[in-house]
């Protein structure tokens, strides 16, 4: 007990020592650097700003609720990493959920490690521990990697080393980028797993790829089920696709059609419609971020 009210203590010291205009650390060759990178500080969340390079762009509230409540009962059990960015001032690399939470909740402070980084260090940081979390969905990985790759400056064979994963690992991550973004929002809302993006990837065509992806989830298709879909299509070839594209678009009913623009034109988005059979059929509304979600939503139903 004595250990841990005597760090809590140091966490309180170094904050002060943060906070003194004269002894301002810019650098690790400063004074009192050594103190203060590496050891876990009590700064204030208004201190804080959200990191610019995050990759990870939706925070489910519910979660955040959650993590709220265990946070108030328990505390912040694992600090957040942030660099310095100016006197007083830091910028998160590590831990947003745990400082959206914290800040949900009304707390003032929050434990941190404090790192002394540019702007690129600071980036492949927060890409690279990213990458190392459970829980991003294989979208947000690729993401990861292609922004480690083009604004870092790595090959893929050095992010191999970079971050322990083989070299044909990070191809098949980076591959799903090449899915239409229908389908990317689709794996990442849990619709389909990396295996069906894996099997539609092999299609060039992303209107084709649509198809498929549409029968595979109004069929609730397993991977290997939409892998042979996938090899029937290709043996069938472009004549095939446009075929279907054309039966297709005569199974939609009338009432459709004339209802479609003003749906596009409302809502502002590439509203699709597939007919299946009678008077069934789907509605297909895109969205291309949480953002442009709560924006459709609003429309729909009015709150």
């Amino acid at each position: 007990m004595a250990k841990a009210i005597k760090k809590q203590a140091l966490g309180r010291g170094l904050s002060a020592l943060l906070k003194d205009p004269d002894n301002d650390i810019k650098s690790v060759a400063d004074e009192n650097a050594d103190k203060v990178v590496g050891s876990i500080v009590e700064l204030e969340l208004d201190s804080i700003e959200v990191n610019p390079f995050q990759p990870r762009t939706h925070f489910d509230e519910e979660s955040l609720h959650q993590l709220g409540a265990s946070i108030k009962q328990l505390g912040v059990i694992q600090p957040i990493t942030v660099r310095k960015t100016d006197f007083n001032k830091f910028q998160l690399v590590s831990g947003e959920r745990r400082y959206r939470a914290s800040k949900l909740i009304g707390l003032r402070t929050i434990p941190a490690y404090i790192r002394i980084a540019n702007d690129q260090e600071a980036l492949e940081m927060a890409l690279v521990e990213n990458i190392q979390r459970q829980d991003l969905d294989p979208i947000e990985i690729a993401l990861s990697y292609r922004r480690l790759i083009e604004e870092i400056g790595l090959t893929q064979e050095q992010l191999s080393g970079r971050i322990g994963k083989k070299r044909s690992t990070i191809a098949n991550y980076m591959r799903l980028l090449k899915l239409d973004p229908i389908i990317q929002t689709g794996m990442r809302d849990g619709f389909i797993s990396m295996g069906h993006g894996r099997a539609l990837v092999n299609i060039d065509d992303r209107s084709d790829q649509i198809e498929l992806y549409e029968q595979l989830v109004s069929n609730n298709w397993s991977v290997r089920e939409v892998e042979q879909a996938v090899q029937r299509f290709q043996q069938g070839g472009q004549a095939t696709a446009q075929k279907a594209h054309r039966s297709a678009s005569k199974e939609i009913p009338g009432y459709a059609k004339a209802y479609l623009d003003d749906l596009k034109r409302y809502l502002d988005a590439d509203v699709t419609f597939s007919s299946g059979g009678s008077a069934k059929g789907k509605i297909n509304i895109p969205f291309t971020s949480e953002e442009d979600f709560r924006r459709l939503k609003k429309l729909i139903t009015g709150v």
